[in-house]
């Protein structure tokens, strides 16, 4: 045999080992889907199962999104116990729901078990309550009890996003009885960075972190070591004020509590930076009026229909802006720069005021703008609204006079500018606040509010101004 000859990689073989997942910018190649795709088009189940077990969960979510719908339940079926369900948490809502609906409960069911429960409840909570009450029939009685327990607390909140794996031992406990525990206990949870002391109720006493515990002599009782006021959440706490503790005090865990203070599991730093991604994922497209849950898997109709109502609360602004048209008419008919120059000086406001607001929508989602400084930071923007409406005003006014060769049409419009650039600071921070005093979400209806207020001040003020300037009727 010609020992330059080209070798074709055997069935056992990982793709991988022929073909590199990513390119030099970390982009999953073409290549490798193809491979992956004739794969299981050739229902070559060994070199799936070895791909699928060198690849990191997220990066076969990553695969799954690259392939086509079809082929990606039939991934699942051909690797089948070497198929990691954490995966199916990394791809977006609308891919999860077609793979699940369309595997049989007992292999959801199965993938689910060798889940770590924060994973598994995050994957149930897509399905609908019967979809659900089907795969959790599937499953022994303690891991469906703690599972059907996770699904009861509210959507977004601690006690959904917990794991119910933690270690507690007795307040009694030596540190040397502690550590026996932990080596002799065969279902310890995969990571953990601390250990929690309950009482015979499971009532939470506190917490010893492991450094603390491994640099202590195995005599010394654990109640010396306790941190007995360790930073803990309920189990009805809001996700994005758990995640704003985490980053305030530099948490990597947090024991939850029911409201009976027993110990029901516990929060990981690794949660929390899911929650800050959805959370600020969610707000990017509340600020552009698109619904939290679109996603790029969805269907056109789909996206439209999600995106039609905001739109259509944009067209009644824009008619109401409009309206303030009309009622210069005549003064636009008089002199066509009017016509032209107004919508610059829209433009503009509204521009001023999506800077403010973005700082606004961040601050009040962050707490960092509250009672306390509110009237420093307005003062501050309408500063910084008007030194900008100055500088603007000069050079809006100097190209407007350039352009129409009319000298008075500069300082209309420079002081349309100045009217309309202080308008859209204090709109941009005012409105979130007023939104947010009354529980309404500042991310969703604030760009609206604010692109109207811009343009009903700023098509009044220069129309209005140039009405009496030129004496218009």
């Amino acid at each position: 045999m010609d020992e330059h000859m080209d070798v074709a990689p055997s069935a056992a073989d990982s793709v991988l080992d022929h073909v590199p997942m990513r390119n030099e910018d970390g982009e999953i190649r073409h290549e490798f889907v193809e491979e992956i795709a004739r794969a299981i088009e050739a229902g070559d189940s060994a070199a799936l199962r070895a791909c699928v077990a060198e690849l990191h969960e997220a990066d076969l979510g990553d695969l799954i999104g690259a392939l086509e719908p079809d082929d990606r339940v039939r991934l699942v079926e051909l690797t089948g116990r070497d198929f990691d369900f954490s995966a199916l948490n990394e791809v977006d809502e609308t891919v999860r729901e077609e793979i699940l609906e369309e595997l049989p409960p007992e292999t959801v069911a199965e993938g689910v078990r060798e889940l770590e429960s924060d994973d598994a409840v995050e994957l149930l909570e897509t399905l609908d309550a019967e979809e659900q009450e089907e795969i959790l029939e599937k499953l022994p009685l303690k891991e469906r009890v703690a599972l059907e327990r996770s699904l009861l607390y509210p959507e977004n909140s601690a006690g959904r996003r917990m794991q119910t794996e933690f270690i507690a031992v007795p307040q009694d406990f030596t540190v040397g009885q502690a550590i026996d525990y932990m080596r002799e206990t065969p279902d310890l949870p995969d990571r953990f960075y601390e250990i929690y002391v309950v009482d015979k109720e499971q009532h939470w006493q506190g917490a010893v972190p492991l450094d603390v515990l491994l640099r202590t002599r195995r005599p010394v009782a654990l109640t010396e070591l306790t941190d007995e006021d360790r930073r803990r959440v309920s189990v009805l706490e809001d996700q994005e004020e758990v995640a704003r503790m985490f980053g305030k005090y530099n948490l990597v865990a947090a024991p939850v509590l029911d409201t009976q203070d027993r110990l029901v599991g516990v929060i990981t730093v690794d949660d929390v930076v899911d929650v800050i991604e959805e959370e600020a994922d969610e707000d990017l497209k509340a600020l552009g009026g698109v619904t939290s849950d679109e996603e790029l898997s969805d269907t056109f109709l789909t996206i439209a229909r999600g995106r039609f109502n905001w739109l259509l609360v944009n067209l009644a602004t824009a008619f109401l802006a409009s309206s303030v048209l009309g009622l210069f008419e005549g003064q636009l008919e008089k002199m066509v720069a009017l016509a032209v120059l107004a919508p610059i000086v829209a433009s503009q406001g509204g521009n001023a005021a999506t800077q403010t607001m973005t700082v606004a929508v961040r601050a009040l989602a962050t707490r960092e703008l509250g009672s306390s400084n509110a009237w420093r930071v307005v003062m501050r923007e309408a500063l910084v609204g008007l030194v900008n409406g100055l500088a603007f005003a000069v050079i809006t006014g100097i190209a407007a006079v350039a352009w129409f060769k009319i000298p008075g049409l500069g300082i209309v419009i420079g002081l349309a500018i100045i009217c309309n650039l202080v308008a859209g600071a204090l709109g941009g921070i005012l409105i979130p606040m007023a939104l947010d005093r009354v529980r309404a979400d500042p991310a969703v209806a604030s760009g609206t509010f604010v692109t109207t207020v811009t343009d009903v001040v700023g098509f009044f003020s220069f129309l209005g101004i140039a009405t009496l300037w030129f004496g218009l009727k």
